[in-house]
């Protein structure tokens, strides 16, 4: 009943938010502006990226070589001292930052855009081959399949399909998850992360665009997997969970990024509602769309969801209200529930005030300096705290993602499909 009534207190309060900026929003439609915003911004990128590549040092570049890891690509970071992080096609990171430029491009029509992410996209071509990666939709999909989608290009369906082969081999069939990492064998002998869930969206694609089953089933095959072994009763999400490669049962459930084994890591919370949303999309099976619903509800009605919608780095981080905010799980939550809004009718006027209002108070109180920090679009992301790693700085997936719900709320309010 308490978690009912909260759920309604905050409806009630989004409601009023929205009506009260009705006449602000007529004024100034936050996609356009916050489209103009991020288009003067990455122009003042291109030359920042420039500069860190020609200022790299000597550690790194031997590092590189040594490890063939190939050359510099695209950002990932603000550094604590206000350097530009670029980051080789191995990153995981890597395909964002040219997600970006085919999203500016997809809006404005412009062949500038166009032009841009070519370039920044065809630097990860090498990660067609990289077997030793889980993230192969977050650099190969949200690069080559935006592209691809916008373009029809085909040497990037070719790509693609091939990104989509290599992603396959970490299928472990006992299991019936996709291995995500590989390092910390000596502790994990099947590590599956929440974050793998988006990674599905390319073997979907990929089972469509060549009529090879495969791919979808391996999918859904992980999908419910992990819908079965990594939630908890009240519907939040561990981060990792283990698995025996021979029987297929789970070993443990454990974090690597969040504030403890039993929190709620505030980006898998995230991952977890994209990830599903974007399942039931792929599939039309309702126990997807349901785990969707079941993760929002999770999200809304958690006591330590500050009132501006943007989450702590954990749910349960133990110094609140004195923690880290991570802007990139309020864009990706956005994202996901601009979706979720067109599956779930009598939710969905609930669900696009609660995406119109991270946008809102992202746009208000988070945005970057413009012609500043080095040409990213929001602050106050986190990286991985537990590892004093990107702690409320600029990461480049929250840009991504929330140039990514702008356009879904624009798509949504033109009556236009997603």
């Amino acid at each position: 009943m308490e978690t009912n009534m909260k759920h309604y207190l905050l409806a009630l309060s989004i409601g009023a938010a929205t009506l009260a900026g009705c006449q602000s929003s007529k004024e100034q439609n936050p996609v356009a502006s916050n489209f103009a915003f991020a288009e003067q911004q990455l122009r003042y990128a291109f030359p920042k990226i420039e500069e860190a590549r020609a200022n790299e040092s000597q550690e790194s570049r031997d590092k590189r070589i040594a490890r063939q890891w190939g050359e510099l690509t695209n950002p990932r970071n603000t550094e604590p001292d206000g350097s530009l992080r670029l980051v080789p096609s191995k990153d995981w990171t890597s395909g964002f930052f040219p997600g970006e430029l085919w999203y500016v491009y997809e809006y404005t029509h412009d062949p500038f855009w166009k032009e841009k992410a070519e370039k920044h996209t065809e630097m990860l071509e090498r990660e067609k081959k990289n077997g030793t990666t889980h993230d192969m939709g977050f650099k190969m999909y949200c690069s080559y399949g935006n592209g691809y989608r916008l373009t029809g290009n085909p040497t990037y369906k070719d790509i693609l399909i091939e990104s989509a082969r290599t992603l396959i081999t970490r299928f472990k069939p006992n299991v019936g998850c996709i291995r995500s990492w590989d390092h910390h064998a000596d502790q994990w002998e099947c590590p599956v992360i929440i974050d793998n869930m988006l990674n599905l969206e390319l073997l979907f694609w990929a089972s469509r665009e060549t009529n090879d089953s495969t791919f979808y089933n391996i999918a859904v095959s992980h999908a419910r997997t992990t819908l079965k072994n990594h939630f908890r009763d009240d519907f939040s999400t561990y981060h990792v969970v283990t698995y025996d490669t021979i029987t297929g049962s789970p070993i443990c459930k454990v974090t690597h990024q969040g504030y403890s084994d039993d929190s709620a890591w505030a980006r898998g919370q995230a991952w977890a509602l994209y990830g599903y949303t974007m399942c039931y999309r792929e599939t039309g099976l309702p126990e997807f769309l349901e785990q969707a619903k079941h993760v929002e509800r999770y999200i809304f009605t958690h006591p330590n969801l500050p009132e501006d919608l943007i989450p702590y780095w954990d749910f349960n981080a133990p110094e609140i209200p004195n923690e880290p905010r991570d802007a990139s799980a309020a864009t990706c939550i956005a994202s996901a529930l601009y979706e979720l809004s067109t599956y779930v009718p009598e939710q969905k006027d609930l669900y696009k005030q609660e995406a119109d209002r991270i946008i809102e108070n992202l746009t208000a109180n988070y945005r970057a300096q413009q012609n500043g920090d080095n040409g990213f679009l929001l602050l106050h992301s986190t990286g991985s705290k537990p590892h004093d790693s990107e702690i409320d700085v600029p990461i480049v997936y929250a840009d991504y993602y929330f140039l990514e719900a702008l356009l879904r709320k624009n798509k949504l309010e033109k009556g236009e499909k997603l």
